[in-house]
C-alpha cells in the first residue's frame, strides 16, 4: 500500500454529470461517519503515531480535515456569492503544528459533523449552473466548484485511508 496516496492520487476527468456529482456529494455527506469509525476505539497513543515516516500523526489528520474542509466550505459559499473571487490559501503543514492540533480528536470530529451537514445542504440546493462557478486559488488557478467537490470527496477518503492504515 502508498502510505502517503493510500486511494491513489487525485484524478480529476475534467467534467461530471448530475450522476457522477450526487454520488460525490454521498461521499461528503458519508466522511464525518468514516473518519469517526476510523479512530473508534485508538488510543492516544496510537492518535499520537504518524501515519507514515515523515507523516502527520492521526490526530493532526483528524484536526486538518476540519480546517480544510472549512476551509473549502467557504470558498464554496464565496465562489456563489462573489465573481470568481481569489481565495487565500494557508500553509496546512504550520496549521497542524499548532496548539490546538493536541486537542481530542471529537473537537474535530463534531466540527466535521456539523460542518457536512451544512455542506451537503448547501450542495444539495445548487443548480447545475451553480457547479460550474469559480473561485481562483493564488497557486492553483481557476476552481471550477465540480472539481472541488471532488477533490473533497477524495480529500476525505484519502485522510481516512491514512488513519485506517495505522490499524492492525
Amino acid at each position: 500500500m502508498d502510505l502517503q496516496y493510500p486511494v491513489g492520487r487525485f484524478q480529476w476527468p475534467g467534467s461530471i454529470t448530475g450522476g457522477a456529482r450526487n454520488a460525490l456529494i454521498d461521499e461528503i455527506a458519508a466522511t464525518p461517519g468514516k473518519v469517526r469509525a476510523a479512530v473508534a476505539g485508538l488510543s492516544d497513543a496510537q492518535l499520537d503515531t504518524p501515519y507514515r515516516p515523515g507523516g502527520w500523526t492521526a490526530r493532526q489528520v483528524v484536526h486538518h480535515m476540519a480546517d480544510s474542509h472549512m476551509n473549502s466550505y467557504i470558498r464554496t459559499k464565496l465562489a456563489l456569492t462573489e465573481s470568481e473571487p481569489t481565495i487565500k490559501p494557508y500553509d496546512q503543514d504550520r496549521w497542524a503544528v499548532l496548539p490546538d492540533s493536541t486537542l481530542p480528536v471529537e473537537v474535530s470530529l463534531n466540527i466535521l459533523d456539523g460542518l457536512h451537514h451544512r455542506w451537503v445542504v448547501l450542495l444539495r440546493s445548487l443548480s447545475e449552473e451553480d457547479f460550474a462557478r469559480t473561485f481562483v486559488h493564488p497557486e492553483l488557478g481557476p476552481m471550477v466548484l465540480d472539481k472541488n467537490i471532488a477533490l473533497y470527496a477524495w480529500h476525505g477518503r484519502h485522510h481516512t485511508g491514512h488513519i485506517l492504515s495505522l490499524r492492525p
